[in-house]
């Protein structure tokens, strides 16, 4: 059997965190260098597939040999699409908005195999959390974890405290939904070695 190439398609390092706890290890990380703004007439499923995919055959581009997996992760309340903070101004009015109510996170996946066949998957997963406090708002700003995380928080840090209820998978919400990811890459015929 000829060795076979995994390209992580992002430089999330808790994606590649997560494909390490599952002991596999890509031959190459390549963030995918996109547009990840969302179409207006898009649901929030849809944004995640399409990003997902759009990471995924950018970088198959030019690592033709090898399976490229890509994600993208979206917090959504609703219909309405919480951005990838980048300031503590926009962290505030996330945690605010996310604050005593549920939302759900979407996690979309994307494996290009090196014949080219494309399998893609999308995870919902739904939380609740518990009604913020001005103080915690403040105090989680202050130690910056949000900032550049979809929704503006991290479930596997600190904001792990707030959230009451969790249904669906928890690595999803952190970036890369497991099971799902090691069943699209087995389905197309990518073997640990």
């Amino acid at each position: 059997m000829t060795s076979q190439r995994l390209v992580l398609a992002s430089a999330s390092p808790r994606r590649m965190d997560l494909l390490r706890q599952v002991d596999l290890t890509p031959d190459a990380v390549v963030a995918a260098e996109i547009d990840e703004t969302p179409l207006k007439t898009e649901t929030p499923r849809q944004t995640a597939l399409r990003l997902a995919l759009a990471k995924a055959a950018k970088v198959a581009e030019t690592n033709s040999d090898a399976y490229v997996l890509a994600a993208d992760t979206i917090v959504a309340v609703g219909t309405r699409i919480l951005p990838k903070v980048e300031t503590q101004a926009q962290g505030r009015k996330c945690l605010e908005l996310l604050s005593g109510r549920a939302h759900k996170v979407l996690t979309a996946v994307a494996v290009v195999a090196p014949d080219g066949r494309t399998v893609k998957r999308l995870v919902e997963t739904r939380l609740h959390f518990k009604r913020l406090t001005p103080a915690e708002i403040d105090a989680y700003l202050q130690d910056g974890e949000g900032i550049g995380k979809a929704g503006g928080y991290a479930i596997q840090g600190k904001a792990g405290a707030f959230v009451m209820s969790i249904q669906g998978s928890y690595p999803a919400v952190v970036g890369l939904p497991l099971y799902e990811t090691m069943n699209l890459l087995t389905g197309l015929g990518f073997v640990r070695t």
